[in-house]
């Protein structure tokens, strides 16, 4: 049963990023021959505002077929005036860049969501104090629960810690212990570890750790419409420097996971109810709508490369010239899918 959730979640992503597509097509007089999710053999179809729309055999993308714009035939032309090709440079730009916002703007509904459903949040509750640190010399203790941090109260581990890491010189907490309200003065010490890219950093920190308990965030509108926009940004911020992490060799191509992981993680995160699966679920759209974007031909991006060319130079890359970049990214796209799924299998095979 989580699997046939997983597969919905991503096929609902790929439908809106197309949906997307469709109707920045349709308000730009583009006329839509097919609206497709998935690849492959037909398997259900029908007519509807003179779209054929159709669910394919291979749900691992989808596609909308615009008349005059076929991926496979780049230098495709129709010099009808509802077709794609005879529209101007940034009528394309704003078709093409749709599919990606519409990821965007999914993922920003369902951080929506979360927020209002109450997410969870670690507590800033002393779990662990190291001995001989900052924390431990000025007299912090266990279960010590943080109530303000230079003056503004915390109310979660992570607002706690980002002042402690962002500040500088002394911190003063306010704290409670045994029902009794104390405070306590610290001077953080830089402290190398590791990030999540396992890259060796310096950072400020006082020696404790988190005890593990969790409450539920009550944001209401305004605070879900703010936690919304702060988590979509920052996932977008988080993927594109995975990427540059990537390409740069800091982060292996081993790491680099395809659609099987993609439908483990959300498989998994179905099993532990709805607001795990809505997180996981904006995460990939928001990983859908900077992808996208690359500037690599075959991607919106790269189509949108092409236009700004066109834009700047006032002519049309030559023939030869998009049949070459289309074909390189096709293949760069394939041979990225390929180690993806290959990753994929292994860290499955190795697990079993």
């Amino acid at each position: 049963m989580s699997w046939l959730v997983s597969l919905a979640v991503l096929s609902a992503l790929i439908f809106f990023h197309e949906l997307g597509h469709y109707i920045a097509a349709r308000r730009m007089g583009v006329y839509v021959e097919v609206f497709s999710v998935g690849f492959g053999k037909k398997i259900f179809g029908f007519r509807w505002l003179d779209t054929e729309w159709r669910i394919a055999a291979i749900p691992l993308g989808g596609y909308v077929r615009m008349k005059g714009q076929d991926d496979l035939v780049p230098a495709l032309e129709n010099p009808d005036s509802d077709s794609y090709n005879v529209k101007r440079p940034w009528q394309r730009i704003v078709i093409l860049a749709a599919g990606p916002a519409a990821n965007f703007a999914l993922a920003f509904l369902l951080y929506l969501f979360i927020g209002l459903g109450g997410p969870q949040a670690l507590s800033p509750v002393v779990g662990s104090v190291v001995e001989n640190s900052p924390a431990a010399l000025a007299g912090m203790q266990p279960n010590d629960r943080i109530l303000q941090v230079n003056g503004s109260e915390v109310t979660t581990w992570k607002s706690m810690a980002d002042t402690i890491k962002n500040g500088n010189g002394s911190v003063d907490f306010v704290v409670e212990r045994d029902g009794f309200i104390t405070r306590v003065t610290i001077t953080p010490e830089m402290k190398e570890t590791t990030n999540m890219f396992r890259e060796k950093v310096q950072k400020r920190m006082i020696g404790i750790g988190p005890s593990g308990e969790s409450h539920s965030l009550d944001l209401g509108i305004g605070g879900s419409l703010a936690y919304a926009a702060d988590e979509t940004w920052e996932a977008s911020k988080l993927i594109f420097i995975s990427l540059q992490k990537l390409l740069s060799g800091v982060v292996p191509a081993s790491e680099l996971g395809g659609v099987v992981s993609i439908m483990q993680i959300t498989a998994e995160a179905s099993e532990t109810g709805w607001m795990s699966v809505f997180f996981f679920a904006a995460l990939i759209s928001v990983n859908l709508g900077v992808l996208n974007l690359l500037p690599i031909p075959a991607l919106d991006g790269g189509h949108i490369m092409f236009n700004l060319y066109e834009m700047v130079t006032r002519r049309i890359p030559s023939e030869a010239m998009l049949i070459r970049l289309t074909v390189m990214g096709w293949a760069l796209l394939l041979g990225l899918m390929t180690l993806g799924l290959y990753n994929d299998f292994t860290r499955i095979l190795g697990g079993s």
